[in-house]
């Protein structure tokens, strides 16, 4: 076992996390120039005629725009300002602003250390906090997962055809509807592995653990889109993970670090959202160094046997998945 090797592809997956970052503001323009290319080869060859052309009323050009534009840039600006500008300032503001304003008026009202006013408070503060939450925080939040899925897979789509060209999906729709759906049952499993590993009485044991696990889930997370489009199956997407652990640990860690700052699982799953875009398109152009790992980390065979009991006592009798085997090199 070559430790350097190790070393290498760790800052290789930290390095390639933050590769969407540069692309993201250039994929848009080269996207809407190659669907320009297709659609008329002539019609970007002089300003004048360019200019010419976009008065017209069935030019390529308003062709791209009513249909094809890429809008990678603007999907991404909507998710930092759905969940950040909408979500995460509404929870700040309450939590910095809202309640610290009426705790200042009832030491006003009562006195700084009126036994009365600590009273009132203590029963205003809870009172609010759980008027906030189910109002405003568990219906936006329940929303804001429905529209993250739908602008994440339009990223991944965009970004899948910039850098590798018409996806490739499995070949039975319902097969790949089962493939989500355990996939789903297996990701669930996982993250509540991670929680558990970080109970191991040794503090950095559990603690490092745990950071692995999530690392790994945040890269399945990010690639998936990608290796979807690429048609392969949960078997062939976990085994490659496992594989090649060190590399996707290195990917993983920065969203693994951003999302374990806050306190707050909502604050928490505001900045997921508003950061993994970027991973979904570093993803699509990363290139994960492999076949440097003697012993591949084996940590979701453990979910995949618990999640084949549940489906087989929950659906029915079917033939479960198999665990994740050695892939094939694409």
């Amino acid at each position: 076992m070559d430790i350097k090797n190790y070393i290498t592809a760790v800052g290789r997956g930290l390095f390639d996390s933050f590769r969407g970052i540069r692309t993201l503001f250039t994929m848009d323009k080269e996207m809407n120039d190659r669907m320009l290319s297709r659609l008329s080869p002539s019609h970007a060859t002089t300003p004048i005629r360019r200019r010419t052309s976009d008065i017209q009323d069935n030019t390529p050009v308003r062709a791209l725009k009513k249909h094809e534009e890429s809008k990678v840039l603007s999907r991404t600006i909507q998710c930092c300002f759905f969940n950040g500008g909408t979500f995460l300032f509404s929870i700040i503001l309450f939590e910095y602003g809202l309640l610290p304003f009426i705790n200042f008026v009832l030491q006003f009202i009562f006195g700084k250390e009126s036994f009365m006013g600590k009273i009132v408070w203590s029963w205003i503060e809870p009172m609010l906090s759980i008027i906030f939450k189910t109002m405003w925080v568990l219906p936006l939040f329940v929303l804001s997962k429905i529209v993250n899925c739908l602008w994440f897979q339009d990223i991944a789509d965009t970004a899948y055809r910039y850098s590798r060209g018409r996806p490739q999906f499995m070949q039975s729709l319902s097969k790949l509807l089962a493939d989500l759906i355990f996939s789903i049952v297996v990701q669930a499993l996982f993250l509540v592995q991670a929680m558990l590993v970080e109970y191991i009485p040794i503090f950095w044991v559990g603690y490092c653990l745990s950071v692995i696990h999530m690392s790994l889930l945040y890269s399945l997370y990010a690639f998936e889109y990608k290796w979807i489009n690429m048609g392969w199956e949960l078997h062939h997407r976990l085994s490659y993970i496992e594989t090649n652990w060190p590399y996707f640990i290195g990917f993983g860690l920065p969203l693994t670090i951003f999302t374990q700052l806050p306190e707050s699982c909502i604050i928490s799953a505001c900045i997921f959202s508003i950061t993994f875009p970027i991973f979904i398109i570093s993803a699509n152009e990363a290139s994960p160094i492999t076949g440097i790992c003697d012993y591949p980390m084996h940590l979701f065979s453990p979910v995949i046997k618990v999640s084949n009991f549940m489906l087989n006592r929950t659906i029915g009798s079917k033939k479960p998945m198999a665990g994740p085997s050695k892939p094939h090199v694409r």
